[in-house]
């Protein structure tokens, strides 16, 4: 009796080890980590996992920046830039329409070159002149950069993952650092290590990524905090008035 009293007492425990080690396979904090895990694994595995556990609802704000507020498809026909799409109330949203296609930025040609160096960025409210093509047609815009706020739903960061190139997504070192969480907020601090497309020149950071899930335990909130000024001064470039 005492024999299968304490089988029966080992087989609970084991179920509830079961359990335990279930319900933390399936928390926010092994979501989190997992996510991170996928961006640094690959791109079909990036898809896979946002297509999962993102939220249908869900909103990616990567960031704050100065710009016009427009994105286009890098990896189109060379040398072209054709609008794809327009962060509304931005700038862009004033003058742009997608399917406009830049000729020419401050008199400097959109060519295969300098698709990403083009001057888009800079100080608010100053203008920058563009020439476009629309229906056809050839078309001077002037805008006054502003501060961005991005945010996009699930569908598009779903298009804009998909039109990425898949040897260019995971960077060459990369670990997970740290991860906290308090209720349904989890913290996931992260290091990488790549090379800069442009330059050719390595450069290393730190990231943080703010998950916030739902009931259901899907991501409805993500945004990271990460050293983009230390990323440009190890390519060499210097922020000045």
């Amino acid at each position: 009796m005492k024999f299968l009293q304490a089988l029966i007492l080992g087989n609970l425990m084991i179920l509830s080890l079961g359990l335990s080690a279930m319900h933390h396979e399936n928390s926010p904090e092994s979501t989190a980590e997992a996510w991170i895990k996928a961006f640094h694994t690959g791109k079909q595995e990036s898809i896979d996992f946002v297509t999962k556990h993102m939220a249908s609802d869900g909103i990616n704000a990567p960031g704050r920046y100065v710009g016009f507020g427009f994105t286009y498809n890098p990896n189109a026909e060379p040398g072209t830039m054709v609008v794809t799409g327009i962060q509304p109330d931005s700038p862009a949203s004033k003058v742009l329409k997608v399917g406009d296609a830049f000729l020419s930025v401050n008199g400097v040609r959109v060519n295969e070159r300098n698709m990403g160096k083009l001057n888009f960025r800079g100080k608010p409210g100053e203008e920058v002149k563009a020439v476009i093509e629309r229906d056809g047609k050839r078309q001077n815009i002037s805008v006054a950069r502003g501060v961005i706020s991005t945010a996009y739903t699930k569908e598009q960061v779903l298009g804009n993952m998909n039109t990425a190139l898949a040897e260019n997504w995971k960077p060459d070192e990369a670990n997970i650092v740290e991860v906290m969480s308090k209720d349904n907020v989890v913290y996931v601090l992260h290091w990488a290590k790549d090379t800069d497309e442009d330059s050719g020149l390595p450069y290393e950071a730190f990231t943080v990524t703010r998950f916030i899930f739902n009931e259901e335990g899907q991501v409805e909130w993500i945004g990271n905090l990460s050293e983009d000024r230390f990323v440009l001064e190890q390519q060499g470039y210097t922020i000045s008035r």
